[in-house]
């Protein structure tokens, strides 16, 4: 196997969680794994026990998508999104280490801002209730 393009798409925790539960319900009951398939299933079953601890478990495309339009005014690179996403920081702290140079690009109000976009429309694995939409996306499950 080769590496066409080692950077072609960088993909979310969501996508990867979502990509390795359907590959394990797909090996499911399937017999004869040789080794390079026992090391894959190792390695997706370790992945997803992580991806299940963190707030991408109860995400879904509508959540995902309300709040990629909530950040545009804040004029953010794909890569500072995609870590906004997948770390949901909670502190001022946090924003400063996501994204470059940010006390030259955002005031304090807009990071105040963000932390609110943050809180808002991703869900916290720790609240009881969940954030817009990933009640339904739970439900469906």
């Amino acid at each position: 196997m080769e590496v066409e393009d080692d950077n072609a798409a960088m993909l979310s925790n969501y996508e990867v969680f979502t990509l390795l539960s359907e590959l394990t319900k797909n090996m499911t009951g399937k017999r004869k794994v040789n080794k390079g398939q026992q090391n894959l299933a190792t390695i997706s079953y370790e992945t997803i026990k992580y991806l299940k601890k963190t707030p991408c478990r109860l995400q879904n495309e509508e959540i995902i998508g309300n709040f990629l339009k909530a950040l545009q005014p804040f004029n953010l690179t794909k890569a500072e999104k995609l870590q906004l996403l997948n770390q949901r920081p909670t502190s001022a702290v946090e924003i400063q280490l996501i994204i470059e140079e940010s006390e030259e690009r955002l005031t304090e109000e807009q990071i105040e801002e963000l932390l609110d976009v943050v809180a808002s429309k991703l869900p916290d694995i720790d609240a009881e209730e969940p954030a817009e939409g990933a009640e339904q996306q739970m439900e469906q499950s």
